[in-house]
């Protein structure tokens, strides 16, 4: 039995936070109503995800829905479902996109129904790292959680209460972003904390030794252990849920709850044989400088694009709510106005925010000598990247507004890096 068939001009797929800066950009731009749709699985229009590891776990003042919707995170207007409504965008919640068919223009869900489209916007984000793919023992036991989206959040602090009646013990796995951000909003809620990672320090693609310490203190000084260079060899249970982490070395840690946060894959199969997708890292579905796909009708924004770092000379893959935004501006940019339109110039960024502190980091610090200024005795101080004579990444923990602009001002400049550097300290960006 045929589904029903609905037709628009631009289509987004995709619910996360790329999707909702892109209809931000087409109403801006004038879009007239009826003729944009965006399609997520998700019971929720798009919200501003960093939140889910942040102040959504936080034991009092939480983040809630419709409190994060896009684009507040942005300094824009909170996009409620309303707000979709009142601007002619159709947003199709809880609906499943099965196949892709891009030479006829054409989506298909779940539930049978066709959508075809002029222009696609492909938004599908990346889902975490399962243990589960890799073969990990009792990786399928109760208690094991993943944080992805707001359900997901939200089965992570129903389950807090048990486990603090079971003992407390939290196992988190990884020493990234996901890490480092939810065993500070686990500690905050009463748990007995153990982070378990297999570099030898916390956030080792960005943090440099000297930056790691003071974190990593930090966290000894809360009450959370770091088992650095350890690995998850599997999981043990009872009545099919979670009682301990067997490592590699074979210690058994106690787990009443276990977190996981071991990286992210793009949701790129529905357009496998479709458009080029890169197989090889950075991974992900290749664009232009326009950020469109080898399809000229269709476009890939936020995770799952693969995009020219103009800057760098290199390609690379963002995981990260900055390039969703700048992306999904970029590419509605890219359609409407093409001949006003560049090539997309991204400066990395990232940015954490755990117990009372916040770093911010801009740049690349690949290849490149660290300096160090400041005095983390104080919480304020940072690290300039310089390679070649130049300094291409700035790093700041502590920093004003005022401030973090001067160091993003430096990364885009690359100036020269003076002999003095480190005595200079936020002095040598603030004079830029």
């Amino acid at each position: 039995m045929a589904g029903q068939q609905e037709s628009f001009k631009y289509v987004v797929l995709g619910g996360g936070n790329a999707s909702g800066y892109a209809a931000r950009e087409f109403v801006k731009r004038g879009t007239p109503k009826g003729e944009l749709a965006i399609i997520t699985d998700e019971p929720y229009v798009a919200y501003e995800r960093p939140a889910l590891s942040k102040a959504y776990l936080n034991p009092e003042g939480a983040a809630r829905l419709p409190g994060f919707h896009t684009t507040v995170g942005g300094g824009g207007d909170k996009q409620s479902p309303e707000w979709y409504g009142e601007n002619g965008i159709t947003y199709k919640t809880k609906t499943k996109v099965t196949e892709a068919d891009v030479k006829n223009k054409t989506l298909k869900t779940a539930d049978g129904d066709s959508i075809k489209y002029e222009k696609l916007i492909i938004a599908t984000g990346a889902r975490p790292v399962d243990l589960g793919d890799f073969g990990t023992k009792g990786a399928d036991l109760k208690g094991i959680f993943y944080l992805r989206n707001v359900e997901d959040a939200d089965k992570l602090i129903a389950a807090f209460p048990a486990a603090k009646a079971k003992g407390g013990k939290a196992i988190v796995v990884g020493g990234g972003y996901i890490g480092m951000e939810v065993s500070c909003g686990l500690n905050k809620n009463g748990l007995d904390v153990t982070v378990v990672f297999p570099e030898d320090r916390l956030m080792e693609r960005l943090f440099t030794p000297e930056i790691a310490e003071f974190y990593e203190s930090y966290y000894l000084d809360k009450g959370v252990t770091l088992k650095r260079g350890s690995t998850v060899a599997s999981f043990e249970g009872e009545d099919g849920q979670v009682t301990h982490a067997v490592l590699k070395s074979g210690e058994k840690l106690e787990a009443d709850l276990v977190l996981v946060g071991v990286g992210a894959r793009p949701n790129i199969e529905l357009f496998k044989g479709q458009v080029e997708l890169l197989q090889d890292k950075p991974g992900g579905i290749k664009v232009d400088g326009r950020l469109r796909t080898s399809d000229p009708d269709v476009y890939a924004i936020g995770d799952v694009a693969a995009f020219p770092l103009k800057r760098y000379g290199s390609v690379t893959r963002q995981e990260h709510v900055a390039n969703c935004r700048q992306t999904a501006a970029h590419a509605v940019a890219a359609i409407l106005a093409p001949s006003e339109t560049g090539d997309y110039n991204y400066l990395p960024f990232f940015y954490s925010r755990i117990y009372d502190l916040g770093w911010q980091y801009y740049g690349t610090s690949n290849d490149a000598e660290p300096v160090f200024f400041g005095d983390k005795a104080s919480k304020k101080f940072g690290t300039y990247f310089v390679s070649e004579g130049k300094v291409v990444g700035a790093f700041l923990e502590g920093g004003s507004n005022d401030e973090n602009a001067a160091l993003k001002k430096v990364a885009e400049q690359q100036p020269d890096a003076p002999a003095d550097l480190a005595s200079q300290g936020l002095a040598f960006a603030s004079k830029l």
